[in-house]
């Protein structure tokens, strides 16, 4: 019977583990919608006003930090990829709103790195509490059919230049995820989902184009 008690024994610690886990997850949610609700400003306010949302979401992110800190110590040494499926889908949404504040803040393709050091989660090592690579790619391909949304908004304010902008910066994202050799099935379709943005959003250019809104720049270096 002592055996029995001692499986019993394991299993408790094990679920308050997972408890513990879910109990800082659950903290990061409100301030992850926080931060996307800032951001949603941008659908209405022009380029130059845009600063406003993303000032208000950087602070957003700086309490992120505390919440990952917290989140890191609750997980064991070396049993990363054993309790990461309790914050992956909130890790993708956060990688995805730090990159629409990136790419409004400066019109750029927010890096590994960068996530890492926005949250405090500087650790590299797979054995370690890390930014999975997946996950990063995940939120990466969130992007672009919100910036889809921002270009067809854009015209609406009769913004007829960052269209342009936003196309360009779909189809360079699409081209470079086209590089990699994409063998998981949720990010394999993710991924598949982009070309029907590169379409919208090609659209929406296309629309202002014949109608001699908008004229196409050339690349611009990144």
């Amino acid at each position: 019977m002592s055996m029995f008690q001692w499986f019993q024994d394991v299993a408790d610690a094990e679920q308050e583990k997972r408890e513990a886990i879910k109990d800082v997850v659950k903290t990061i949610e409100p301030k992850m919608r926080e931060i996307e609700r800032a951001l949603q400003q941008c659908h209405h306010l022009p380029a130059d006003k845009v600063g406003v949302c993303t000032a208000e979401a950087a602070k957003g992110f700086e309490a992120m930090k505390a919440l990952y800190a917290q989140l890191a110590e609750k997980v064991p040494p070396g049993e990363y990829y054993r309790y990461n499926m309790h914050w992956r889908w909130v890790t993708q949404q956060t990688v995805y709103l730090a990159a629409l504040m990136t790419f409004l803040n400066d019109g750029s393709v927010i890096q590994l790195q960068d996530i890492q050091n926005l949250l405090g989660v500087t650790s590299n090592d797979p054995a370690d509490f890390h930014i999975d690579v997946e996950d990063y790619l995940m939120g990466l391909c969130s992007l672009p059919s919100e910036l889809t949304r921002l270009a067809t908004n854009c015209v609406t304010m009769g913004d007829f230049e960052r269209p342009v902008t936003i196309s360009r910066f779909i189809s360079n994202l699409y081209d470079a995820f086209k590089l990699l050799n994409l063998k998981n099935d949720s990010l394999r379709r993710k991924f598949d989902s982009l070309k029907y943005d590169v379409k919208n959003v090609e659209q929406v250019v296309y629309d202002l184009s014949i109608r001699g809104l908008a004229k196409a720049k050339p690349d611009q270096p990144q």
